[in-house]
């Protein structure tokens, strides 16, 4: 039996099937872009292990084709397995081992991409500076104690955290986190505007009246979920309090424990730098006669204090910032006056696991022709 999965692993006809589910997978993936949007369709036929299909109007998800961690690693297996397999040592056969252990590492790279890879966005109007970016897909709630004149104390919780309905706490807030309700994409109102709207019972100061609604979850590409959450501010007395907290409020809330006031706000999760960047300049330029972009950049002003830096920088369309593990990219701008910019900033520790794979198949395949050009060349001049 071992044999038999032994033979299986390493058989060329396994590769064969896998390449061609692999052909067949980024196909149906690219017409599922259609429907379902860019990171709805990775997610669902690339980073998964199996895709499912649920029919209408039933909660019964059913695989019907391997995903893309699956192929892929299942292709990997088979690399390794045919490798240790057909593979013997000696001089001529240098050149295949460099081609199986680059694409390896291509395999390996992208899944360590998937894994570790964080994409992020840093908006800075002119005039003004940021040290931080801010996810596009991901949400925290932001406890801010704004007693010390010098200094905020900021306590963030991801808003996936909220969706267990288990009680958090930490040593710096004054009372316990209980999620009540969470909904992931929501929608607020000052009135009941129909079915599936609900009087929201909560605590807040500011708040009068409101209704909330669950909405499904957004996959376009433009749009994103935005969640709201009742929880329950336990003390260490056990009295409690029950607010709402939402991305929809334009800003932080405030509520006064223990003679203190804090401030409370969901908001995209934030990516704190060891410097910050200074929007100097803002340049945006249009084909002639047109609205349409021909280029645009920023000059910004570097600055780090632990080390004294001090630098200015201009980031354009195809030259990015690399710095500190990160890379920036000039990414959008700022439509209603166009005096910001957009930043996206992607800090991937693996970006040259590509280069390397690439160099060594190439490397590889170059060894194996002039090995083989070399013999071919020796036996004509005998001859």
């Amino acid at each position: 039996m071992l044999k038999r999965i032994y033979k299986l692993l390493t058989s060329v006809r396994l590769a064969v099937v896998l390449l061609a589910l692999g052909l067949i997978l980024v196909f149906l993936g690219t017409i599922a872009q259609v429907k379902l949007g860019l990171y709805q369709a990775q997610s669902e036929f690339f980073r998964s292990w199996l895709i499912y299909w649920q029919p209408s109007e039933s909660s019964l998800s059913i695989p019907i084709f391997p995903g893309g961690y699956l192929v892929g690693g299942l292709l990997l297996i088979n690399l390794f397995a045919a490798h240790l397999r057909y593979y013997r040592p000696g001089f001529k056969r240098i050149g295949i081992a460099m081609i199986h252990l680059g694409v390896v590492l291509l395999l390996g790279g992208q899944f360590a991409t998937d894994m570790l890879s964080t994409e992020s966005f840093m908006r800075i109007r002119e005039g003004s500076s940021s040290n931080y970016s801010e996810s596009n897909s991901l949400w925290e709630l932001a406890l801010i104690d704004t007693s010390d004149a010098e200094e905020d104390k900021v306590v963030a919780i991801p808003t996936s955290l909220l969706s267990g309905g288990k009680e958090l706490s930490n040593p710096e807030l004054p009372f316990k986190v209980q999620p009540v309700k969470f909904y992931l994409n929501s929608t607020l109102s000052a009135k009941n505007e129909g079915e599936g709207y609900e009087l929201v019972k909560a605590e807040n100061t500011e708040l009068t009246e409101i209704w909330w609604r669950r909405l499904p979850k957004v996959t376009q590409m433009n749009f994103r979920d935005i969640p709201s959450s009742l929880i329950k501010l336990i003390g260490p007395e056990g009295d409690s309090r029950t607010i709402l907290v939402s991305g929809h409020f334009s800003r932080p809330q405030t509520i006064t424990v223990d003679g203190k006031e804090l401030q409370f706000e969901v908001r995209p999760t934030r990516y704190y730098k060891s410097f910050s960047l200074h929007l100097i300049d803002f340049r945006f330029d249009r084909y002639a006669g047109t609205n349409t972009p021909k280029n645009f950049s920023s000059r910004v002003r570097l600055a780090r204090t632990d080390n004294n830096e001090d630098r200015e920088v201009t980031i354009r369309m195809n030259e990015p910032l690399r710095y500190s593990g990160e890379t920036f990219f000039q990414a959008d701008w700022d439509k209603t006056d166009e005096k910001g910019t957009v930043l996206q900033v992607v800090d991937n520790p693996g970006w040259l696991t590509p280069y390397f794979a690439c160099v060594l198949v190439s490397l590889g395949m170059i060894w194996q022709f002039m090995s083989h050009l070399i013999g071919f060349a020796t036996k004509r001049e005998k001859a």
